[in-house]
């Protein structure tokens, strides 16, 4: 890391000698802390390309999203066509079923109420006749 904050290590040691530390001590501890603030601060610039970096980034996983999201909206509006349409199938069969069992079930009504309307007509004709017979001497 380059280094971009001013330390003026002159007025550090001076201030340690003056508050009792000896020249030697403070020169040292100095020289660490120097070392400190190079190898473990960042600087401006350092935070900007980070910066850059994240944004960057983010604008890629935006960019991803976006590209997943209109993928996934298109399948969906796939699958409900899909849907729709086989519903749409599915009752036009169950219409269809309904609609010959309805014609099977009027046959058998009507198979079976043929016999009865002849024999309906086979009594009503005997009524008639005994009834005709009845006033006819």
């Amino acid at each position: 890391m380059s280094q971009a904050l001013a330390f003026d290590t002159y007025a550090f040691v001076r201030k340690l000698t003056d508050a009792g530390m000896s020249e030697q001590q403070a020169a040292i501890q100095a020289e660490a802390l120097v070392g400190l603030v190079e190898e473990r601060l960042a600087t401006k610039r350092e935070l900007a390309e980070v910066e850059a970096s994240l944004r960057r980034d983010i604008a890629e996983l935006r960019a991803s999203l976006e590209r997943d999201i209109a993928e996934l909206q298109t399948s969906l509006k796939r699958d409900m066509a899909e849907l729709r349409e086989s519903s749409r199938r599915d009752l036009a069969e169950v219409h269809a079923e309904l609609k010959r069992d309805l014609k099977e079930l009027e046959l058998r009504i009507a198979a079976e109420i043929a016999p009865l309307k002849w024999g309906m007509a086979l009594t009503v004709g005997g009524v008639v006749a005994i009834l005709v017979r009845s006033f006819i001497p």
